[in-house]
């Protein structure tokens, strides 16, 4: 971190940038915007303004230590542009600066999965229409594929949430749940694949 961004970007507020990778290790997967962070420090007594977020992300990015990735509306019509998601390059440098707890497992999962698209050459989104949200829609070559990502399918809440919001939309592109269930096989539920995370990476 300090050769690549503190260095190169002449960054004056070292402590700052520590927090803030801080924030975003621990917020990995959830939605957050510049403006949140600021509002947040604002609170804490700690006056940093909204550019000056903007400016020490675009340096985390640019340095690819985090990656940044969009809502769109689901059926792609709409590009929201407050609110994102930020995902790590490097598993082991997000649990190095906040550590690494079992609750963290759907976090590092969606991580995981993320990586592994980017990797197979797709562009990738977060879905967001209304209160549903998708976790990934992935484009590659004029194909779509609709991803959930859930640790496991314990109960009828997390499957009704899970498929539910994949079911809801209309087109015939592939849909997935990936999730770490123990299953013989790749299974299908109303035309949603559901597979184990070691089958789809």
């Amino acid at each position: 971190m300090l050769k690549d961004v503190v260095a190169r970007f002449k960054v004056r507020n070292v402590k700052f940038l520590e927090n803030l990778i801080a924030f975003l290790a621990e917020n990995m997967g959830s939605i957050v915007s510049s403006k949140k962070i600021s509002d947040y420090l604002k609170s804490q007594k700690i006056n940093i303004s909204t550019q000056v977020v903007i400016d020490y992300l675009g340096y985390l990015e640019t340095s690819f230590l985090i990656f940044k990735v969009k809502r769109t509306g689901i059926e792609g019509k709409k590009v929201f542009e407050i609110g994102e998601k930020y995902f790590f390059e490097d598993i082991g440098i997000r649990n190095a600066i906040v550590g690494y707890e079992t609750s963290d497992i759907h976090k590092v999962l969606e991580n995981v999965v993320y990586l592994h698209l980017r990797m197979a050459g797709y562009s990738v989104t977060v879905g967001q229409e209304g209160n549903k949200e998708i976790d990934f829609i992935a484009q590659r070559f004029g194909e779509k594929i609709y991803v959930q990502v859930a640790y496991m399918l314990t109960n009828e809440g997390t499957i009704k949430r899970e498929y539910g919001n994949l079911l809801d939309i209309a087109d015939n592109f592939p849909k997935y749940v990936v999730t770490m269930d123990e299953l013989t096989e790749i299974s299908t539920h109303k035309g949603i694949i559901e597979c184990m995370l070691k089958t789809f990476v």
